[in-house]
């Protein structure tokens, strides 16, 4: 029989334990379709005696996870411990520096340092394979990656934090506030203690920077991606959402532009018939359009156990099986340098919600301010008449350019009759 696959992993929380128990409840197909078994020999994890609900009795511990990579006894190292900097930065490193293969589920650390460690690695020969760091168990790396390479793709977008699209989903359906429905995300365990990395959308951005480097062939660039979260989301905007035809959704967009490449996270409001519209709860969705292929959407768990530990097998079988891809789809002599396009030059449609005085000439003067700015109105909402009180007004804008929206919203923020900050939510076609 050919000589098992020695993997060592670092990292055993939720997905160390879930790669463990797939590995050896799946052990007989996983063999069939590697050619060869596949075998964790080696740990590294932070408590010893934690009880992990598998066995783990008869595996090398290291306390460094960086001992790890040095392992003469193991062929690929699994990081699974998150975060860009730290252990997990040493460890990666190490691994690649030792020449043996990599594979990570950190979308972090390969947004922040991707472009140096896929460098490190193609100078060294080395494997660096990373499914599990974008959308779980959706194979998403791989569709765009090899399903999609002989595609010009012009964008890719999708549903990348299920914490996210959980709140929203149940802000609709429940008519919640985003706190309440928060709240209760924590106490169920769809959301950390502190969540500020999800619903600020920064996990997103990780994950979409990720994805535009292997849509666009461009080494992945974190910084230039635009991140909003949905702290500001509220019921009210829900339901005017409702009543246009419309969901809100995070979503991360990349586009490529005549003028470059566009990376953007941000609420958006999509048409309730759009396929993006339907998907709810905690799953993820990514649809990529491709000029021979069209538009291709896949769906499914975005985290947990299973999914993840779904996606890093698929990574293990591939190096069993000795398959290599480059980081980013071509070698670097080969990636593009297509410039990032500023959140500023974006085109779009535009809802706006206003909270003002009701009271004659307050229309006159909001409207006033958006031809000014050379902003076009597609149709106007106003629900109730309470002389002197605040009211909700909802504009809908033609597209327009990010820069003029966002000087018209300052001069209407400024208006004394405008007595909230303005709700600002783009529209895409979904």
């Amino acid at each position: 029989m050919t000589r098992p696959l020695s993997v060592g992993i670092a990292g055993l929380g939720t997905v160390g334990g879930g790669v463990l128990k797939l590995l050896r409840d799946n052990a007989e197909i996983v063999t069939a379709r590697a050619g060869r078994p596949i075998a964790v020999t080696a740990v590294s994890a932070r408590d010893r005696s934690k009880d992990r609900g598998i066995p783990v009795t008869g595996l090398r511990w290291y306390d460094d996870p960086v001992a790890l990579a040095t392992d003469p006894g193991v062929d690929v190292v699994v990081e699974l411990i998150g975060g860009s900097e730290g252990p997990a930065r040493a460890l990666a490193e190490a691994t690649i520096g030792a020449g043996k293969p990599l594979v990570t589920a950190n979308k972090a650390l390969l947004a922040v340092n991707g472009a140096e460690l896929a460098r490190s690695a193609e100078e060294r020969g080395v494997t660096l394979k990373f499914e599990a760091a974008v959308a779980g168990g959706i194979p998403v790396i791989k569709a765009l990656r090899e399903g999609l390479s002989g595609n010009r793709i012009s964008n890719v977008a999708g549903i990348l934090n299920g914490t996210c699209n959980y709140i929203l989903t149940q802000m609709r359906e429940r008519g919640r506030e985003f706190a309440d429905v928060l709240a209760d995300a924590q106490k169920l365990g769809y959301a950390e203690a502190d969540p500020s990395f999800d619903i600020d959308g920064v996990d997103a951005a990780h994950k979409l920077a990720i994805l535009a480097a292997l849509a666009f062939g461009r080494p992945v660039s974190f910084d230039d991606v635009h991140v909003e979260g949905i702290r500001r989301i509220s019921a009210l905007d829900i339901a005017f959402a409702t009543e246009l035809g419309y969901r809100i959704k995070l979503l991360g967009i990349a586009r490529q532009t005549e003028a470059g490449i566009e990376t953007r996270v941000h609420p958006c409001m999509v048409p309730q018939t759009a396929p993006i519209a339907t998907v709810d709860g905690v799953f993820n969705a990514v649809v990529a359009e491709g000029d021979f292929v069209g538009r291709v959407m896949l769906e499914g768990r975005g985290a947990g156990a299973g999914p993840t530990a779904s996606a890093v097998a698929a990574d293990l079988i591939d190096i069993a099986r000795g398959r290599f891809t480059p980081v980013w789809g071509a070698a670097a002599a080969s990636l593009s340098n297509a410039p990032s396009v500023p959140m500023s030059s974006h085109v779009g449609a535009y809802y706006l919600r206003l909270m003002v005085v009701d009271r004659p000439g307050v229309i006159a003067d909001v409207t006033a301010i958006l031809r000014d700015m050379g902003v076009s109105l597609e149709s106007m909402l106003q629900r109730g008449r309470s002389p002197g009180e605040a009211v909700p007004v909802v504009l809908v804008t033609h597209e327009t350019r990010e820069s003029a929206m966002r000087d018209a919203l300052d001069r209407i923020g400024a208006l004394p009759t405008v007595m909230e900050e303005p709700a600002l939510i783009r529209i895409e076609a979904g």
